[in-house]
């Protein structure tokens, strides 16, 4: 069964573990990883106790599936709090574990981490369909459930944060749940230190504990492709890659961002100027690039936007459909839409 929204929500805030077992999948393996951890530990007390969790990797099953059956069912001899934990899992063990979801005995749960997986999967169709199988989609958090997460961040650090300030983490940060974790774990070790009177976030707090390593993985990003700075995008795109950027933050932060200068473009042919125009915009630019979004506003007519958009949408049938390494795909398109930004 697909497990989201509040129905998500109750299952991780559960004490016990409410389902046979657990499929996260998607592009952001930070939340992969972030959920697997919580769904764990209702199973298990502690995540490092080899004799409480076994670990196997979709590799190592598919090679030799009956360790996966031989283990799971253990549990009916020893008995205890045990986990069965498996790694970048690949369709090559559903058969196995339709298998085991069909046996009457009783088996050690079962917590998958995989990575995206299309509708075809014949892994997901299963937890899909099952009602006793959790079926649970990672994808880049990004707008109200991006501001909803760091809300609830602030708020068990005890610590209140600044409109302007969530306006600014919401634009800013990469999607990847472990980098947007990291970042705000520094920004509030930061504001921590502040008198009790003071415990507040703001926004020059944001900009000064985060905002140097944002810009380095979208924000830089995505205003170096609108000028079409492609020196810029090569080296801070490998940058990116190696931080743990997915691809798919990266072309959905540059399809944000076109949207967002199509979005001034049509307010401007409706009779705003260019001020008004901005003054829409939702999250509102930030000020230290408020120069260089007008710059691009001006830069891209509105066919061009049009075209970039195409080539990022088309990015995505790719990476599905060739099979050549998302990285690559991403880096390409970025520099064809830079070409574009050239072409003035």
């Amino acid at each position: 069964m697909k497990y989201s929204g509040k129905k998500l929500s109750d299952l991780l805030n559960k004490s016990k573990f409410g389902v046979k077992a657990a499929l996260l999948y998607g592009p952001d393996q930070g939340l992969v990883r972030e959920y697997a951890q919580n769904l764990s530990l209702k199973c298990v007390a502690n995540l490092n106790d080899p004799f409480s969790v076994t670990e196997f990797t979709g590799p190592q099953l598919k090679s030799d599936p009956s360790i996966l059956v031989d283990t799971v069912y253990s549990m009916s001899l020893v008995g205890g709090d045990c986990v069965v934990l498996i790694r970048d899992a690949q369709d090559s063990i559903a058969d196995t574990l339709e298998y085991i979801f069909s046996q009457a005995i009783q088996a050690w749960p079962i917590i998958i981490e995989a990575n995206t997986l299309t509708p075809r999967s014949s892994l997901r169709r299963m937890f899909e369909q099952q009602i006793n199988l959790a079926a649970i989609a990672c994808y880049p958090e990004e707008g109200h459930a991006l501001e909803l997460f760091i809300k609830a961040f602030m708020s068990q650090e005890k610590l209140v944060i600044d409109p302007g300030a969530l306006s600014f983490l919401c634009s800013s940060l990469a999607g990847n749940r472990q980098i947007v974790r990291r970042e705000l774990e520094k920004l509030t070790l930061y504001c921590s230190a502040k008198p009790d009177d003071a415990k507040k976030v703001t926004e020059a707090d944001a900009i000064d504990c985060v905002g140097d390593s944002s810009e380095t993985f979208l924000d830089n990003l995505v205003f170096s492709v609108g000028d079409g700075n492609q020196a810029n995008i090569d080296k801070t795109l490998t940058k990116a890659f190696s931080e743990g950027v997915n691809p798919v933050v990266v072309i959905r932060a540059i399809q944000r961002h076109f949207q967002r200068l199509h979005f001034v473009h049509g307010h401007m042919s409706g009779g705003s100027n260019l001020d008004q125009a901005l003054g829409k915009l939702r999250p509102p630019v930030f000020f230290k690039r408020k120069a260089d979004f007008q710059h691009q506003v001006h830069n891209w007519t509105p066919d061009k936007l049009n075209r970039a958009l195409m080539l990022a949408t088309e990015n995505e049938v790719d990476s599905k459909t060739t099979g050549l390494p998302a990285e690559i795909l991403c880096g390409r398109t970025l520099m064809r839409i830079a070409q574009a930004a050239r072409r003035r």
